[in-house]
Parts: C-alpha cells; sequence; structure tokens
C-alpha cells in the first residue's frame, strides 16, 4: 500500500461510499448525510483514484455499484462499524481476542467476548466438549456419521453472497427450546442478522462468522444480549457461550454450525455479574449429550 494514498478523510469518504451503495441514490445520500452532492462526488472519486478502479457505474444518472463496488462493500462498512465502536470505546481486544459491546442501540444492547478454545474444556456445560469431539471425529463434515449425535443442538447456516443463510434449525438447539418448534422452522432460509444498529453493525456480528469459514476451525464466544420472549414482544435478557464450527457439506462448500448454550457462566470483561446473570432460571440449558461413540 502506497502512503501518498493515506487521507485524513478516509472515514468520510467511506461513509460517503456504503451510504451511496445502499441508496444507489445521491439525493438521498446528501439527505442522509447532511452533505453536498460536491461533496459526495469528491469523495467516491478519491476512492476510486486511490484504489484504481471505479465503485459506481452511472447511466442516465443512475447509480450502480461495479462488480469491484461490491467487493470492497463488506470491509468499508466493517471499518465505519469498527471506527465507531473504537471512538466510543466499545470495541477492542482483551489477550488478543475480540470485544464487542453495543448498549442501547435503539434500545437494543450486545456484549461479546471471544475466548481462547481451551476455554470450552472448564465449561460446567458437556455439550461444548462433546460437540468438539464430534466435530473432530467427523473432520468437520456435517454429513459424517460422527456428527449425526449433534445435529440435534445446532443451526447450520450456508454463506450466500456476503452473507449467511440459515439451513437447518435442530430441534433441541437453543433456538428451538426457546422459541419453539414452529418458530425455529421459519427461520430456516433467513439471513443470520436482523438487527437494530444498521448494515455495519450487523456486519460485525457476521465477522466472527467469516473468520471461522475462512479458517476452517473452531471458535468460542460468551454473549449477553436481549431477545423477545418466546410469546410476546418483551425483551428478556440472556446469557450463552457459542461455539462455530468451520464445516462442509457434502458437495464441499462451506458450511458454518453454530452450537449455543444458554448459561450464567459467562464472563465478559466490564459486564456486571448480576447482568450476565439476570437471565431468568428456567431458560439456564442442562443438556446431558449422549456418549461420543466413533
Amino acid at each position: 500500500m502506497s502512503e501518498k494514498y493515506t487521507s485524513a478523510l478516509l472515514f468520510e469518504q467511506l461513509k460517503s461510499y456504503v451510504s451511496l451503495a445502499e441508496t444507489l441514490n445521491l439525493s438521498q445520500t446528501v439527505r442522509d448525510l447532511k452533505s453536498t452532492r460536491q461533496t459526495v462526488r469528491r469523495h467516491i472519486a478519491q476512492l476510486e483514484e486511490a484504489r484504481g478502479e471505479a465503485l459506481f457505474s452511472i447511466e442516465d444518472r443512475r447509480y450502480s455499484l461495479t462488480q469491484n463496488g461490491r467487493e470492497a462493500l463488506r470491509e468499508a462498512e466493517e471499518i465505519i462499524a469498527r471506527g465507531s465502536a473504537w471512538l466510543n470505546n466499545a470495541s477492542g481486544h482483551i489477550d488478543g481476542l475480540f470485544q464487542l459491546t453495543a448498549e442501547h442501540i435503539n434500545g437494543f444492547t450486545y456484549y461479546l467476548q471471544q475466548f481462547p478454545l481451551s476455554k470450552a474444556w472448564q465449561s460446567k456445560a458437556k455439550l461444548l466438549p462433546f460437540a468438539i469431539q464430534c466435530w473432530a471425529a467427523a473432520g468437520g463434515q456435517i454429513e459424517a456419521d460422527a456428527f449425526a449425535n449433534l445435529r440435534p443442538y445446532l443451526m447450520i447456516f450456508r454463506q450466500f453472497s456476503d452473507d449467511w443463510v440459515c439451513v437447518e434449525v435442530g430441534d433441541k438447539s437453543s433456538f428451538t427450546t426457546w422459541f419453539g418448534k414452529e418458530r425455529s422452522q421459519s427461520s430456516v432460509g433467513r439471513n443470520i442478522v436482523n438487527l437494530p444498529g444498521g448494515t455495519g453493525f450487523a456486519s460485525l456480528l457476521a465477522q466472527p462468522f467469516q473468520e471461522t469459514c475462512t479458517t476452517k476451525g473452531l471458535r468460542l464466544d460468551h454473549i449477553h444480549t436481549r431477545l423477545k420472549s418466546p410469546d410476546g414482544d418483551d425483551l428478556i435478557p440472556i446469557s450463552y457461550e457459542r461455539l462455530l464450527m468451520g464445516c462442509y457439506f457434502p458437495d464441499g462448500s462451506s458450511a458454518i454450525a453454530a452450537l449455543i448454550n444458554r448459561t450464567h457462566d459467562i464472563d465478559i470483561e466490564g459486564l456486571p455479574q448480576g447482568v450476565a446473570q439476570s437471565m431468568p432460571k428456567e431458560w439456564i440449558m442442562n443438556v446431558q449429550p449422549p456418549e461420543v461413540v466413533y
């Protein structure tokens, strides 16, 4: 990367790019950013010159993303979201592992802290080490016999374009035991995130999935947030361990298997213990998985 392209205005340039990519309407982008047409055009031109590629094409004064523009968009959204989180002391790393705090975004709260995989063996839940053993024995193959006993506890995702889509929900999974079987099956085919906070925050939430897909490995996070109650719109605090497993479908394409264990035993720096344990006790999962059989 050449330093001559470094710009103190990068953050503002990226905001112009991301906003125009979302609206594909210059007038709407100007209104959304409280900017001017000249400024937005200049920001886009500067980015295109720096990257040496067109991000947008214009025909009859209508904007559309080029292939390069589509491919660069997700990272631009993440840069903005990470920058905003960093400025608000909401994003960082602890011992080299990611931490994210989002408070009161349209009434939404979300806390995440990544842990080394060794933490799974210290979990009081037998479900996590059981999952790791099944995953290792199956070699990450979703349809392997060694994975069969774990499938009922999982949500499985396939990457589609820049997003992750749910393709299977186990009948013993955290999602099903929270929302019920009928609603859980309705989630099949839906995107991974549809949360307040905008596309940038959604990109941050999807980042662990992308990392796991790239490494084809395992990732462990502790998470506290609030979800709608199974029978209404009231928000209920929920705490859980989440194990993401890089897997493969039979055709060799990538899959992510997500195992969620609702528990009070989470440890997120800066999150008061009273908040971490505010989930009603009846929602704690006490799963006794079957013995691993190879």
